[in-house]
């Protein structure tokens, strides 16, 4: 297997619970309580140890909560790497409402890196030996961070051959796709704000996807379509995937899981159109599980089997 690095740049403590139902001015008192690491690079890391692979999780972390992630993460026996800031790392909060099943996700704004907090952690992950074969870059950038940092980063990295694998969306998403990222894993709501096209017709999306691989700015567009699927394009063109149906439990994790097992697939050696599948296959799995849990192994290599070639 090919080494793989992630990269998280706005990381989180997941702090998960259930509560019977969610009802304005009361103290809602709450069961299950769970503390996972969390953000995209990191979710990444830990999706993929689930699902039978390695990779190095690097981030940026601050303050005492900066210290519970690394210790949350030693408690996974995760590889991971973190580039010390001044500001503390952020919590995000998830109830689950027992009484309908509805899910409340509370997402906290990070801390603001300064001009020599985020060069140096670009010169971290230029300098970091021995240099993995792909680079996950996701989740959203903390405040002080240039929109254009994911793209200085593949443009650093393009020389000593590494895949830059890009999960973010907005103006970070537009500055990586114009610097040239490997392969680019936008939403449909994401690929409309990309592209600033409504997309409302398959021909509309396959199209957009199309352009952006022949135009040279990446050479995988993956499309997450949700329950839909998702849509493939390379220089071969375009192919829709259909994702396996599952019972949603909840829906946090899914796309970290799903880039993991593209990732995964592509760092064994194996085709892009396996890798999205098998993508597809780990997604659904994420959405198997409850709260802030990932996907698990034996869902994702079980819907994967039971999804056409």
């Amino acid at each position: 297997m090919k080494p793989i690095l992630t990269l998280t740049m706005n990381p989180t403590i997941d702090v998960g619970a259930s509560v019977p139902k969610v009802f304005p001015d009361h103290k809602l008192r709450c069961t299950g309580l769970r503390r996972d690491p969390g953000g995209g690079g990191i979710n990444v890391c830990r999706a993929l140890r689930q699902l039978g692979g390695e990779a190095i999780a690097c981030y940026v972390a601050g303050g005492p909560s900066g210290e519970m992630l690394a210790a949350l993460l030693d408690g996974e026996k995760l590889d991971h790497r973190g580039i010390p800031i001044a500001g503390s790392t952020r919590e995000n909060f998830t109830a689950d409402e027992e009484e309908t099943g509805h899910q409340f996700r509370f997402v906290l704004p990070g801390p603001q890196l300064s001009a020599e907090e985020w060069q140096g952690c670009l010169d971290t992950i230029a300098a970091t030996e021995p240099r993995p074969d792909y680079l996950v870059t996701s989740g959203s950038l903390p405040s002080g961070v240039p929109d254009d940092f994911y793209g200085r980063l593949a443009q650093t990295l393009r020389p000593h051959g590494v895949r830059v694998i890009a999960d973010t969306s907005g103006a970070p998403l537009a500055a990586a796709v114009r610097a040239g990222v490997f392969l680019i894993k936008p939403s449909l709501r994401e690929m409309r704000a990309l592209t600033g096209e409504p997309l409302t017709s398959d021909a509309e999306q396959d199209a957009a996807a199309l352009r952006l691989v022949v135009s040279g700015q990446c050479e995988v567009v993956v499309v997450s379509l949700g329950a839909a699927g998702a849509l493939l394009a390379t220089r071969d063109g375009c192919e829709r995937f259909v994702s396996p149906e599952v019972e949603v439990r909840s829906r946090v994790g899914a796309g970290d899981s799903m880039v993991a097992g593209i990732a995964l697939t592509l760092a064994r050696g194996g085709s892009v159109r396996e890798a999205v599948r098998f993508g597809l296959a780990s997604g659904a799995a994420a959405v198997m599980t409850a709260g802030t849990e990932l996907c698990r192994r034996e869902d994702a290599e079980r819907l994967f089997r039971q999804m056409p070639a």
